[in-house]
This record gives structure tokens, C-alpha cells and sequence, in this order.
């Protein structure tokens, strides 16, 4: 590692995946070493009954003492900065005391369960560091994190102009709406219902017509992309920064929601762990896309894990 460079590790738990960051950051250059993500469904059930289950902690614990051990291995004579950071289902939980203690155990910090609006910053810092030098797009961004529990609604150009986290995302409509294979119509329209009022709720408050590029987040953006891209395989690099027509998003979305589960899990770039949620995730995407009126949005493979690596060089 070169002088001037800073090791850090990020973690993020979020309602459906555990993610780990450990980048060397130098300037404005962030390098991966390791970056990992395991679907552990941490929010299983907390939207029907406020409460994360044993096993939902046991499988993110599991997670994430595979991950204390990379962060060892990476830094064996020098301990990195760690920063672990929780969202959505942690916020809603009764019990977060059990997670804060089994996170403590692990890595021997505390982990932050930050707000929605603190989410909502370092995903757009982690997503918007890179745009303007990639010359990917217009501003202001209106940048979506469309999360397991939860979906991040931010504008801004250099900074956050406006920020909100709404309660709409792939596991929780899932859980709400979605049970059947493939859905009905009526449930189809009762979570599109969800995200419509929620949208309600962040033109309250946050400047999204005001945005002249949207970029998208996350494992359900992502998943969407790689589909619309007809990729053979999960591919990062050709997905980051990837520009996906509007068209091509509202075919794959009404596509997703109208396939089986054998036939989304026979999707070349579809992780095991996303095949039940899809759906929905790809629906929020395909709402925001349609009601602000975007050409395309602008995918991107840097979002709130970026953010948080990013703070720790503050």
C-alpha cells in the first residue's frame, strides 16, 4: 500500500443483504480489495411482526464473522478503520438490541443504525463520487437506493439538496402484496398503490422534478440491468454505469412479474437470494421511471458501501 493511502472496511446490513467494502482510498480514488455481498434476509417477518428473527440474526451473524476474518487477513500488522452501518429492518425492529450486541461481538465496534436520512446521504455520496469524472450525466441526480425495507429518494448536484427513506422496498411489498407465483393483478396493483403514495410522500418534501438524471442502486437495479443487457453472467463492470432505456425497464419488470419462480431463477444474472423479490424491486423501479417521466437511468455499482468507506477518510 502506498503512502498517502488509507485501508478501510465497510459494512453495510441492510434488510436483505449483508455487504462488505475493505477499499484503499487515496485522494479521490477508491481501490477495491475485497467486496463481497451474502443474502442473509435479515428483515424476514419484521414488517408482520417488528421483530428480527433468530435466524434471520444467526444467518447475518454467520456473515458476518466470514467477513471479520477477510479484514484480518487484509490488515494483519495494522488494524483498519471498521464502520458498520444498519438500515431499514434494524430501525424497525423491537429486539435491535440483540443485533447491536452480536455486531459488537464481532467486529469490537458498535454498529450505527442510522436514520433514513443518513442513508440516504452516504448512498448518494457513494453512488455520485465517480459520475461527473465518468461524464455519465446531467445534473441535478436524483439518485434511487431501492433497498430491501426501504427506498432512498436524494437530490442533488455536489451536494444533497433533498433527501427522504420511504417504506417501499423488494422484500417488504413482497411480504405485503406479492406472495403469489406469479402475482395477480389485484396484488399487482395494490403494491403499485405503496409506491405511488410513498412517492406522494417524497415530492412532500424532496425537489425530484427538479433532477435531470436518474441513477439507480442496488442488487434490484442491478438485477434489472444485467437482464435488460441480456447478459450471459453477473458482470460489474459491464453493468456499472450502464444506461437502461425506460422501455427496456418497463418490459422487464412486467416480464419479472409474470414469471415463476423456476423461470426468474433461471435468469443468467439472477443471485439465488433475489429471485423472490424481484418482482417488487423491479416494480419501484419501473413506478419512479414512470412517473418522473426519465428516458433512462443510469445504473450504478457504487452506492451506500462506497458512502461509508468514503466517511472514514473524513
Amino acid at each position: 500500500m502506498s503512502v498517502g493511502t488509507k485501508r478501510v472496511a465497510a459494512i453495510d446490513c441492510g434488510t436483505n443483504s449483508v455487504r462488505l467494502l475493505i477499499a484503499d482510498i487515496s485522494g479521490d480514488d477508491l481501490t477495491d480489495v475485497e467486496r463481497r455481498m451474502e443474502i442473509v434476509r435479515l428483515g424476514q417477518d419484521v414488517d408482520r411482526t417488528g421483530r428480527l428473527a433468530p435466524e434471520a440474526l444467526e444467518r447475518t451473524f454467520t456473515a458476518m464473522r466470514g467477513y471479520a476474518k477477510l479484514i484480518r487477513e487484509h490488515s494483519p500488522d495494522d488494524p483498519v478503520p471498521v464502520r458498520v452501518v444498519a438500515t431499514s429492518a434494524t430501525r424497525d425492529a423491537a429486539n435491535r438490541a440483540d443485533f447491536v450486541s452480536g455486531v459488537r461481538d464481532v467486529f469490537g465496534v458498535e454498529p450505527e443504525v442510522v436514520t433514513g436520512d443518513e442513508e440516504a446521504r452516504l448512498s448518494f455520496t457513494g453512488a455520485t463520487r465517480g459520475l461527473a469524472r465518468a461524464g455519465a450525466a446531467e445534473t441535478p441526480y436524483l439518485v434511487v437506493d431501492i433497498g430491501g425495507g426501504s427506498t432512498e429518494f436524494v437530490v442533488g448536484s455536489r451536494s444533497v439538496e433533498g433527501a427522504l427513506s420511504v417504506d417501499i422496498g423488494c422484500v417488504r411489498l413482497t411480504e405485503r402484496h406479492l406472495r403469489d407465483d406469479p402475482p395477480g393483478a389485484e396484488t399487482v396493483e395494490a403494491a403499485v398503490a405503496d409506491i405511488e403514495a410513498a412517492m406522494d410522500r417524497v415530492e412532500g418534501s424532496v425537489p425530484v422534478r427538479t433532477a435531470r438524471t436518474l441513477v439507480g442502486l442496488a442488487g434490484s437495479v442491478t438485477t434489472v440491468a444485467g437482464i435488460a443487457l441480456g447478459l450471459p453472467a453477473y458482470d460489474r463492470a459491464r453493468i456499472h454505469h450502464s444506461r437502461i432505456p425506460a422501455e427496456r425497464v418497463h418490459e422487464v419488470s412486467a416480464r419479472l412479474l409474470r414469471m415463476t419462480h423456476d423461470e426468474r431463477a433461471a435468469i443468467p444474472v439472477m443471485h439465488p437470494g433475489r429471485v423472490d423479490v424481484i418482482g417488487a424491486g423491479a416494480l419501484i423501479l419501473d413506478r419512479i421511471v414512470r412517473r418522473y417521466g426519465f428516458s433512462e437511468v443510469v445504473v450504478s455499482e457504487h452506492d451506500i458501501l462506497d458512502g461509508i468507506a468514503w466517511s472514514l477518510t473524513i
